[in-house]
């Protein structure tokens, strides 16, 4: 039984092109964690304001408007290409901050708008890696390489959390920025040593005559395929009013609920994070046995429940608990919803599907900016019970509409 979990899991590893996209995913979400966390850090202490916080968050997702673009893109040209260009560009927006830090000319307004001009680019990145990976990897495999491709940045929220806090405090923002810059880098050199099975862009090119056209396509497959809306809006929901509170508003609880410092921010991080991690693993190690669709149900529910739990502790450490829960749950929803995704839509649209999973992304933003009012006004707790409800609320609803196509064990989308 060990040595068949063991080949289950590892089975993503025996395809070349994954082997160097992990690790390039790895090194990626590091960089990614330890420069929001690092960033929010600096915005929050240096204006003392949660409203340029969640706008500082808000900047970072605006981009989400291009998930399509990019996922068509990628789709045209490729999408190791595209996701090279990409995290191309993190590295050359770091290497700015990197030498505004050491210079001493570092402020508010640089970090806002470098946030600005990576909030432009990064939100494609999971999306488009996520396209790499269904046509790198066999549909037999896919469940697992893709629990393993979320363990990169589930492990980089633990690791670069408590990383990113701890460089910070000791060595200062300059050094702290160098270390994320040689992660951009050694994740792009990773990225183009990928190759997709086939080649899907020459497909695409040959049958579309514009990238534009591609796009249109892209969003009428998204919405005229009943479990791919469903998907999309359960990805719209748990953006707007799950992610606000378990990530972009954190460093406001750490320091104004619990009284915490960046280290103390850096271990509620890593708790949320590690019950990801847990979920992440185990739903590799389950591959296709778990029904996918019943599945992410299950898991937005549980989720949204566990926040609203939290909204009712005081106490860092049951938080910090409360938080490793809702990540595992938080896994259950995000693995297999990628699942659904690259399962259900054709292959010919991956990249454009998954692209429009991005553009899902954009309430992110617009959650960020209202949480950040609410807890102004009428403070953390009433803010995330009413978040948390509407989660909940919402996660019901879309399980009765949709309900022959996400629940029925028969529904294409809970098959294996």
């Amino acid at each position: 039984m060990g040595l068949s979990l063991k080949t289950a899991v590892l089975a993503p590893f025996q395809v070349r092109s994954f082997r160097y996209q992990w690790p390039a995913d790895l090194l990626t979400s590091w960089a990614f964690e330890m420069e929001t966390l690092i960033l929010g850090w600096y915005i929050l202490v240096e204006t003392g304001s949660v409203v340029l916080l969640a706008f500082f968050g808000a900047l970072q997702y605006f981009g989400s408007l291009l998930g399509p673009l990019s996922g068509a893109a990628g789709d045209r040209l490729g999408h190791r290409e595209i996701l090279s260009a990409l995290r191309g560009s993190y590295a050359v927006l770091a290497m700015i901050l990197t030498v505004a830090a050491v210079l001493g000319m570092l402020t508010p307004t640089i970090v806002l708008a470098v946030a600005f001009l990576n909030g432009l680019v990064r939100p494609s990145d999971m999306g488009v890696r996520s396209a790499l990976v269904g046509a790198s990897v066999p549909r037999e495999h896919l469940m697992a390489a893709i629990g393993l491709s979320r363990v990169t940045s589930d492990s980089a929220r633990v690791i670069g959390a408590l990383t990113g806090a701890g460089m910070f405090a000791a060595f200062g923002m300059a050094h702290a920025y160098m270390a994320i810059v040689a992660f951009y880098i050694a994740g792009v050199l990773l990225t183009l040593q990928t190759q997709p099975m086939s080649d899907a862009a020459a497909t695409v090119n040959s049958v579309s005559p514009s990238l534009w056209h591609n796009l249109r396509d892209g969003l009428v497959h998204s919405w005229c395929v009943p479990p791919l809306q469903a998907t999309m809006w359960i990805a719209f929901l748990v953006n707007l009013v799950g992610f606000p509170v378990s990530m972009g508003l954190l460093p406001y609880v750490a320091k104004s609920v619990y009284g915490l410092d960046q280290t103390g921010l850096g271990y509620l991080v890593a708790c949320f994070s590690f019950g990801a991690l847990i979920g992440s693993i185990g739903l590799s190690i389950a591959g296709s046995t778990v029904p996918f669709a019943r599945m992410m149900l299950i898991g937005t529910a549980g989720w949204f429940a566990m926040l609203l739990i939290f909204a009712q502790l005081t106490s860092p450490v049951l938080g910090g608990i409360t938080l490793m829960i809702a990540g595992f749950f938080q896994s259950l929803c995000i693995v297999p919803m990628s699942v659904v995704l690259l399962r259900v839509a054709d292959e010919a649209y991956r990249g454009r599907v998954m692209g429009v999973r991005m553009l899902a992304i954009y309430s992110l933003p617009i959650g960020l900016m209202v949480g950040g009012a609410l807890f102004s006004r009428i403070g953390f707790v009433w803010t995330v019970t009413l978040f948390a409800g509407i989660g909940l609320a919402f996660t019901a609803l879309i399980a009765k509409r949709w309900s022959a196509c996400l629940w029925s064990p028969d529904a294409a989308a809970n098959r294996g």
